[in-house]
């Protein structure tokens, strides 16, 4: 036998096989939309056993919301790969980065974005006022306020109604127009993101 089938693993770790189940939903709902799709098509689509679903996953609801936590921690993957390009104490720059780096996201995964949150909604609104990308926010927020580079009253507070303006503005622009100019939606969400922490956008 060759050395290289020697060294092929025969099964695939616990972990791969639960990259590739969500692989397939994510592939299967946005060609088909979530209703549509069964277990057994996103099985197929993994070539994996229809029981071997129901080791990670319990229902098609459950696998759904295992795609939600991770297009939000690849979200802010990307956040804060930006904010890192700035200088540790521009905290200015990284305000206006995060807010650049999430509009740039989001518009980049729109359909699946959409596909993940609107056409099922999730169980409840937590998602809208607590989770990882707002965490960060709140974060940035705090970290200014520690270096008196502006003033927040409550962060959270902000972090949220920031946070939920930006996605509002980036549905409404992506609903409205026929092609996003993507440089002055960016430019006045990073005007919006300065003005509310009292800083100018210059």
């Amino acid at each position: 036998m060759p050395a290289a089938s020697k060294s092929r693993p025969r099964t695939k770790l616990p972990e791969e096989r639960r990259d590739e189940l969500m692989k397939a939903a994510q592939r299967l709902f946005l060609q088909h939309g979530i209703a549509s799709t069964t277990i057994e098509q996103i099985t197929t689509g993994a070539d994996v056993a229809k029981g071997t679903f129901y080791l990670f996953f319990s229902s098609k609801e459950d696998i759904l919301a295992a795609l939600r936590d991770r297009f939000a921690q690849e979200l802010l993957i990307k956040i804060k790969t930006a904010i890192a390009q700035k200088k540790k104490d521009d905290l200015k720059g990284k305000l206006a980065a995060w807010a650049a780096a999430c509009v740039a996201a989001y518009l980049d995964s729109i359909r699946l974005h959409d596909i993940l949150f609107y056409s099922s909604r999730p169980p409840t609104r937590e998602g809208l006022v607590n989770n990882i990308v707002i965490d960060h926010l709140i974060e940035l927020l705090q970290a200014g306020i520690d270096a008196r580079t502006w003033s927040v009253d409550d962060p959270h507070f902000t972090a949220v109604f920031l946070f939920n303006g930006l996605h509002s503005v980036v549905d409404h622009a992506d609903t409205r127009e026929k092609r996003v100019d993507r440089s002055r939606l960016t430019r006045r969400m990073q005007q919006l993101f300065l003005g509310v922490v009292g800083l100018p956008a210059r």
